[in-house]
């Protein structure tokens, strides 16, 4: 070996340290030094999620996400840990039923005070187009005019109904994910919403 590839394999080590060091000096800059982990959010304070779907699937995932946090406050608990724990397989605790009904009425009021409730036409659109109504149902609620329809129902109000309506504990047993949840509050809220208005029009099958 060479002296200048002795003095070059000598320099490699040093080369090293400085660049480390370099690192080091810079992550300290910066308040490296007093880093400490990130803690979770805080449970029982309520924002409204935001969701990439829109319509009544974005919708539902707003609702379920925001009341998930709600339902975790009121026991205790992180908004995950909750989620965990109501995907879990057998029977729930009332403590867990009620907080989820509560959880959920206490997501539509924060969305509602957030502005993120879309009227109730746009929701009985949607709701028609997937609905198994027959034909005459479906034409019938289709020529009512937007105006009629949010002069008559309420986005608000008939979340509240979908809610008290579900039986959660029932839907619960049948959970096996969030996403699951998700389908079945969004088909509960569809069929709400047809119904809803077909019954206050007084539109027949």
């Amino acid at each position: 070996m060479s002296v200048v590839d002795r003095l070059r394999a000598a320099s490699l080590p040093a080369l090293s340290v400085v660049l480390v060091g370099g690192v080091l000096a810079v992550q300290l800059a910066n308040g490296g030094g007093h880093y400490s982990p990130l803690r979770p959010a805080a449970t029982c304070v309520i924002q409204p999620a935001s969701s990439v779907s829109t319509g009544i699937d974005g919708l539902t995932e707003e609702v379920v996400v925001t009341g998930l946090a709600a339902a975790a406050c009121q026991l205790g608990i992180s908004r995950e840990a909750f989620a965990l724990q109501i995907a879990q397989p057998g029977a729930h605790t009332d403590a867990q039923v009620n907080a989820l009904h509560a959880g959920l009425l206490t997501a539509v009021d924060t969305l509602k005070a957030a502005g993120k409730l879309p009227k109730a036409s746009q929701l009985v659109r949607e709701a028609v187009t997937a609905s198994g109504l027959s034909g005459f149902r479906k034409i019938a609620i289709d020529a009512v005019p937007d105006a009629l329809i949010d002069k008559t129902l309420t986005t608000d109000d008939i979340l509240r109904r979908t809610i008290n309506d579900l039986d959660l504990r029932m839907l619960l047993t049948n959970l096996g994910s969030r996403e699951q949840l998700y389908k079945q509050v969004d088909a509960a809220v569809t069929k709400a919403v047809t119904e809803r208005l077909a019954a206050d029009l007084h539109i027949g099958s």
